[in-house]
This record gives C-alpha cells, sequence and structure tokens, in this order.
C-alpha cells in the first residue's frame, strides 16, 4: 500500500482539526470530526479557539494563559465559526478574546494572553511519585480485561480510537462504585508525532487538558461521567503555560477536586513532562448534576 493511500490515523486527523481555516482578518472556520458523537468535544474548541487566536498573534509572543467559558453544546455537524478580538498589543503583553459561533449564537468565548519570552526566576512543585507507564496497564488490555462487563457508555469511550492514550494510575473508579479520595495521577500521550510548532503543541496541550477532569470531581461519591444518571458538561476552563513541551514522550497529569457544590464540580490539575518538568496548570469547574428522572 503507498503512502499516499494509508489511511489518517487519529492523531493526522486532530491535528488537521486544530488547522483552522482563515476565511477573512480576525476570522476563522473550524470542522469537527464525525466520530458518532452528539456535542463537540470541548478540548476541542479550547485548542481551535487557541489556534485562531496564535494566528492572530506576532511570532515572538507565545500564550501563557487561556481562560474560557463553554455557553452551548457545540454542534458537530456544522462548522464552527471562530471571531478573534484583537483586544490589546502592549510591548511585553499581547491580549485576545476568542468567541465561537454556530447556528448564530455563540457557544464559546475565551480570552487568552500571550508573552514576549523573557528570564526571570523559576521554581516548581516537584512530580508526585508515581509508577511509570510502562508499568500499567494499557488501553487494548483494559478494553480485554474490563470492558465485558462494562455499561454501554463506557465501552464506547475506550473502545474507540483517540489522539491521546490515557493511562490511570489507578482504575478502581471505572470498575467500582467505591467512594475514593478526589485526586488521580493519569498518565498521557499522543498517539502519533506533534510538528515541530509551538502553536500546535500548545493547541494540543489544551486538547488534552480538557480529558478526565470532572470524573475527579465524582471519585468520593462513588460515580463517574458515565453514569446515565449524571448530567456532566465542562462549564469553564482556565490554563496556564509554564514551560514548552514538544509532547514527545508521556506526561503526567495529576488533578484534585477540592469541592462539589450546587451541582457544580471544581478540579485542579497540573501537567509534568515525564523527566519532572511542570509544563502547565488547569483548573476547571464542571456541571456534575444528577437528573431529574434518574
Amino acid at each position: 500500500m503507498s503512502k499516499s493511500s494509508e489511511k489518517p490515523s487519529t492523531m493526522d486527523r486532530l491535528i488537521e482539526t486544530l488547522n483552522v481555516e482563515k476565511l477573512e482578518e480576525n476570522l476563522f472556520r473550524g470542522m469537527s470530526p464525525q466520530n458518532g458523537w452528539q456535542r463537540v468535544f470541548g478540548g476541542q474548541v479550547i485548542a481551535q479557539a487557541l489556534m485562531a487566536a496564535q494566528r492572530c498573534v506576532d511570532s515572538d509572543r507565545q500564550v501563557h494563559s487561556l481562560h474560557a467559558y463553554f455557553v452551548r453544546p457545540g454542534d458537530p455537524s456544522v462548522p464552527i465559526i471562530f471571531q478573534v478580538e484583537r483586544t490589546r498589543d502592549g510591548s511585553s503583553f499581547t491580549t485576545r478574546r476568542v468567541v465561537a459561533v454556530q447556528h448564530g449564537k455563540t457557544i464559546f468565548a475565551m480570552s487568552c494572553s500571550f508573552q514576549i519570552e523573557e528570564p526571570g526566576y523559576d521554581h516548581q512543585m516537584v512530580i508526585p511519585k508515581v509508577p511509570q507507564p510502562e508499568e500499567l496497564m494499557g488501553e487494548t488490555e483494559f478494553r480485554e480485561v474490563f470492558l465485558a462487563q462494562a455499561p454501554e457508555t463506557v465501552k464506547r469511550y475506550w473502545g474507540r480510537e483517540r489522539p491521546i492514550e490515557i493511562r490511570p494510575v489507578s482504575l478502581t473508579h471505572y470498575i467500582s462504585d467505591e467512594k475514593l479520595e478526589p485526586n488521580a495521577h493519569i498518565w498521557v500521550r499522543t498517539t502519533g508525532p506533534v510538528p515541530d510548532d509551538r502553536h500546535y503543541q500548545s493547541a494540543v496541550l489544551a486538547y488534552l487538558s480538557d480529558m478526565t477532569l470532572l470524573d475527579t470531581s465524582l471519585y468520593p461519591h462513588g460515580t463517574s461521567i458515565f453514569n446515565p444518571e449524571i448530567q456532566p458538561a465542562s462549564l469553564d476552563h482556565a490554563m496556564w503555560f509554564h514551560r514548552p513541551s514538544k509532547l514527545d514522550d508521556w506526561l503526567l497529569y495529576t488533578q484534585d477536586s477540592p469541592s462539589a457544590s450546587g451541582a457544580r464540580g471544581m478540579t485542579r490539575g497540573s501537567i509534568y513532562g515525564r523527566d519532572g518538568t511542570l509544563v502547565a496548570s488547569v483548573a476547571q469547574e464542571g456541571l456534575i448534576r444528577k437528573r431529574a428522572d434518574a
């Protein structure tokens, strides 16, 4: 089979999805993969909005933070239009605001800040001591061992190919209703190469940052987002990019949930390179509502 006739990998399709199309100055169009899901994955919208913003910023500035709100569910069957507002261009910092629109309505809004690279004080929290990813059960083995008796929603999630591989340090959450402490350690990595381009590297990191967070807020309650009695949805998402990463190895995503109340769960995350470098920090609040008919 020639290379040109090979089926694109899930990672190839993700990179293509992040390559938003420029329609006009400050106006971009993004597409969604047709994978059978009824809503657009929140991490995709964050990453596409970040790509649109990055393409409206001078090349000497890199994203250092973003703050976003999910306003309406995204429709994967139609394009998403991203409108970029050039809020401020300072001597060191640049600010952009991005609004995502479908069917004439805002579905997502994000502000992000960019900075020139400059020296300064440097410290970080130490990476937790956990088993290495090679010591843990891979997704293929997990499917074979645990999915036979799993609910259909869990089978659909773990059974489909994804551009990001996940290896939780503990699988208890997926196979029991035990009430656990609200913290998690999860190894993640891309299933294919990421372009040697800071824009794509930041966007892919933003994409994977939206994975597994809501789960952690449900640990103390002996349930998960796969429970049909739970209505889950990301509400807001904040991220701080501390140090660059080429994403060519496993990352450790450590998470904890300090609070759940009012049908909302709040989770914090830290993303480390395997060498212990703190790459990014994340905070998110999500809807974890018990359905009225449950």
